[in-house]
């Protein structure tokens, strides 16, 4: 083509561009090329003007730097200065007169292809259509362009659109350097359809892989783009349209035969005819089908029909969908949430996430930086599933409901006679009896320290490979301790007696969830008392002004070491260092060893130490606790005194005192292996650091980080051969930033569909938040929608709502009036904690951080599981 050939060339026929020059043409261009060469697809033919030509244009403009440059310091949310600054940049390449000799080679070009035919030019970003983000309707695109001097007035202004306020925002929002990104220009020959629209080869609601969808509409696609007609919508499966949906298609976009286009009314009698046959459906699908083979992953895919013949205009990745866990066979799986029960749905990194599945009892498969359980065979067993889903009913409501409603469909499931698999998650059995001791506790605890004191003394005398076959054996001594049978009796004791207690009392007394008051205060609990350890701390801190005044200043993570300069410092920098002996371990998302824990970054603390020392007295610790165990020995009282006035009350009475002992003597142990886990995990990650600075030194790694972006048998080899796959790395970081951006499901099928729950439930007001309740009492005040512990911002009787909490939160609940969460069930951490300390609490409330607007008045019903938005 006129211009030139390789990268350097300004112009490239779209049959000779591929997937591999996207940085030359732009990811729609480079999709188009590729489109044109699978077997059967046919591509509008055409042209690209490629981001040389682009970045001829722009160095020639005036003070872009510098306006790039003030771009970039911008926030999302300045929604002003983006559209002032953004304006200006576009008014300035809009008016930049494309230079002499591109135009010639466009003006050849034109000649070759029909110089007074009609073109679609469109815009063709390299940041656009990529795996991870589709910037789909970022940048612009112009329909029936007709003559040179309109191309050329049309390829300026896709140029422009580079920097439209919605392009500016999504880049800031995706961490996308705004000088990182180039754009190309696709110049087409227009079609003019009979119908066009857009096929999704997945379907893009429930993520199902083998669903497709098909929006059709008359004319061009843009009256289905811009919302203008309400298309017709078909579904297939296996080759088959099982559904289909014909609109009534008031209007249509058709060309003007001078360029432009224009939205015209169509026939009445028309109106309700559908866009496309059945078989025509089936036939588009089968395309589709082929493309999604050719890129490696379901497609967004805009196409037309003119004469019965299919043409494609374009194809992107569908980035919204969840990916799923690769299978070594065909069969069907059920895939179940880890992050929910461990209260972290956040992403991962790769040395996160395969050090969990190193270290986990079960086995874990990865999907979009998150963990799963495969729970097919314990759902397949009709011996395993009844005691499954009674278990993930307790721990999770909606997990069991999307469940059962995966089974009740009786076509994904197959029923088998087997008992379960090995290593399969729990399936609620009764556990072997066990003692009311806190003998056992303590011998628990005792052997814990023990092994992780022989694991920091033995790590210290290992480097290099040899670490890492150190650490595979750590991995067998860390299942070991988990698996000990005596602390999975402990641990089932203490869920089993609180169980027991709702359910007999609610029985015997129309008591709702009298445990949450009779296990308040409950001894050994390492979580509960790593939050009141931090107002210990705040007590020191309270007398010395000097400190408080340089503590609300603190900037960086080494504030300890400018603590001793001021009056009360050192005994400040003491006491922290001493919590931070005994919980620096921890962090928010403490499951990923790649996060940064309070040790690393005490400076995380600092919030919540100052909201301590500002909204609480002297001693406080001692008082609530104290506080917490006279209510659970009030309560318990009252409940066997009105048990002895009831039939055989004397029996329920005794039945009920041993089940309390039991409750407060093991339930605090619930929390200690987490604590035992995270432990260490800082043991592992210290060496493991260590062995990347080592790496650093020796030239191998950029930096020490680099290695959170490896599988820990990568992060083996990268030690063995002293080489690393920069690219790799680059890779996994920009896959890394896109599955934050992915909300992961309870539950996710083989198929990639994602099975919601839902409350089935008649007892909840109208307009009121559904959830479950795990702490009893009623509550009002105003919520602070939370998503960062480190940005709270609370005053006494505020009503935390977030997402998730792991243990790391719990310095902020001795703050706090009450607790809504997203993601939880009755015995995971959060819960456990709220009863602790007294907080009516409600967990898995879809959408809270959402519905909930921060510093909104809500009423929380700890009691009956539901959330009132007050007016």
């Amino acid at each position: 083509m006129d211009g030139g050939r390789g990268d350097l060339a300004p112009l490239l026929d779209l049959r000779e561009v591929d997937e591999t020059q996207v940085s030359v043409v732009g990811g729609k261009a480079a999709h188009l090329g590729a489109l044109s060469r699978i077997d059967g697809i046919r591509v509008p033919a055409g042209f690209c003007v490629t981001t040389t030509a682009f970045a001829q244009v722009i160095a020639g403009i005036p003070a872009i730097d510098d306006r790039l440059d003030q771009l970039s310091r911008l926030t999302p949310d300045d929604r002003e200065a983006i559209g002032t600054l953004s304006a200006e940049i576009r008014r300035s390449i809009e008016e930049t007169t494309v230079p002499a000799e591109l135009a010639a080679a466009i003006t050849g070009a034109l000649v070759r292809f029909g110089e007074q035919a009609a073109y679609a030019v469109r815009s063709s970003a390299t940041a656009e259509d990529m795996p991870t983000a589709s910037f789909a309707g970022q940048q612009d695109t112009y329909l029936n362009v007709v003559g040179p001097e309109a191309i050329l007035r049309h390829v300026s202004r896709c140029w422009a659109s580079l920097f439209t306020e919605r392009a500016v925002i999504y880049r800031l929002r995706n961490g996308i350097d705004h000088r990182t990104v180039q754009m190309a220009v696709v110049v087409q020959r227009m079609v003019f359809p009979d119908a066009a629209g857009i096929l999704f080869t997945a379907d893009p609601v429930t993520g199902n892989r083998k669903v497709a969808t098909v929006d059709a509409s008359f004319g061009l696609g843009e009256a289905l783009v811009s919302g203008l007609v309400n298309p017709d919508v078909f579904t297939v499966r296996d080759g088959d349209v099982v559904a289909g949906t014909v609109a009534a298609k008031q209007r249509v976009v058709v060309a003007l035969p001078g360029g432009g286009t224009r939205d015209v009314a169509i026939d009445p009698q028309r109106q309700e005819q559908p866009a496309l046959t059945q078989a025509q459906v089936v036939r588009l699908v089968r395309l589709g089908r082929r493309i999604e083979a050719h890129f490696g992953r379901p497609q967004d895919i805009e196409w037309c029909l003119v004469d019965d013949d299919f043409q494609i205009v374009q194809s992107r990745p569908i980035t919204t969908l969840f990916p799923i866990p690769v299978a070594a066979d065909q069969e069907n799986h059920v895939y179940l949430s880890v992050g929910h029960q461990q209260m972290m749905t956040d992403a991962m990194r790769p040395l996160g996430y395969s050090m969990w599945q190193l270290t986990a009892m079960a086995p874990m498969r990865e999907a979009g930086g998150r963990l799963f359980v495969d729970a097919t065979r314990l759902l397949a067993s009709p011996a395993s599933r009844a005691g499954f889903l009674t278990m993930a009913g307790r721990d999770d409501p909606l997990m069991r409901d999307a469940l059962e409603t995966l089974l009740d469909r009786g076509d994904f499931v197959p029923t088998r006679p087997d008992t379960g698999a090995p290593g399969s998650p729990t399936t609620g059995g009764a556990s072997a009896p066990i003692e009311t001791d806190p003998a056992v506790v303590t011998e628990l605890i005792a052997r814990s320290e023990a092994s992780i004191a022989d694991l920091r003394r033995d790590i210290a005398t290992v480097t290099g490979t040899a670490l890492f076959d150190f650490l595979l054996e750590a991995f067998q001594e860390h299942k070991r301790v988990l698996a000990d049978p005596l602390s999975i009796q402990a641990i089932m004791a203490g869920m089993e007696a609180t169980w027991w207690l709702n359910d007999r009392l609610y029985e015997w007394l129309g008591e709702k969830n009298a445990a949450d008051t009779l296990t308040l205060s409950a001894p050994g609990n390492v979580t509960s008392e790593m939050g009141l350890a931090l107002l210990d701390v705040a007590d020191v801190i309270r007398p010395h002004p000097e400190v408080v005044a340089f503590l609300r200043g603190v900037a960086h993570d080494g504030f300890l070491d400018e603590l001793p300069k001021l009056a009360g410092g050192a005994e400040a920098r003491a006491a922290i260092e001493e919590y931070l002996d005994r919980y620096g371990m921890r962090c928010v998302g403490e499951i990923d060893i790649t996060r940064p824990r309070w040790s690393e970054r005490p400076s995380t603390l600092v919030p919540v130490l100052l909201d301590n020392v500002r909204l609480f007295e002297p001693g406080a610790a001692e008082r609530r606790f104290a506080q917490g165990r006279q209510q659970a020995q009030q309560k318990a009282q009252e409940v066997l005194t009105r048990l002895r006035a009831l039939p055989d009350g004397e029996q329920k009475a005794d039945e009920t005192a041993r089940m309390i002992d039991r409750v407060r003597t093991f339930i605090g142990y619930r929390e200690y292996p987490k604590y035992g886990i995270i432990s260490r995990y800082f043991v592992y990650k210290s060496a493991l650091l260590d062995e990347a600075e080592r790496l650093v030194r020796a030239g191998v790694l950029a930096e020490t980080e680099d290695v959170f972006y490896l599988i820990f048998q990568e992060f083996h080899e990268v030690v063995r051969s002293h080489r690393v796959d920069e690219a790799l790395i680059r890779q996994r970081r920009e896959v890394f930033r896109a599955n934050q951006a992915l909300t992961p499901p309870r539950v996710l099928t083989s198929d990639g569909e994602v099975i919601t729950g839902a409350y089935r439930r008649d007892d909840v007001p109208a307009g009121a938040l559904a959830g479950m309740p795990v702490s009893a009492g009623t509550v009002e005040g105003r919520a602070r929608v939370i998503l960062d512990m480190a940005q709270a911002d609370l005053e006494a009787g505020d009503i935390l709502v977030t997402a998730h909490t792991d243990p790391s939160w719990t310095p902020l609940f001795v703050g706090i009036a009450g607790l809504v969460t997203e993601v939880g069930g009755l015995m995971t951490h959060g819960a456990v904690i709220a009863r602790e300390y007294g907080l009516p609490a409600v967990v898995s409330v879809l959408d809270a951080t959402r519905l909930i607007r921060d510093g909104q008045r809500i009423r929380v019903h700890g009691s009956d599981g539901y959330v009132e938005i007050l007016p």
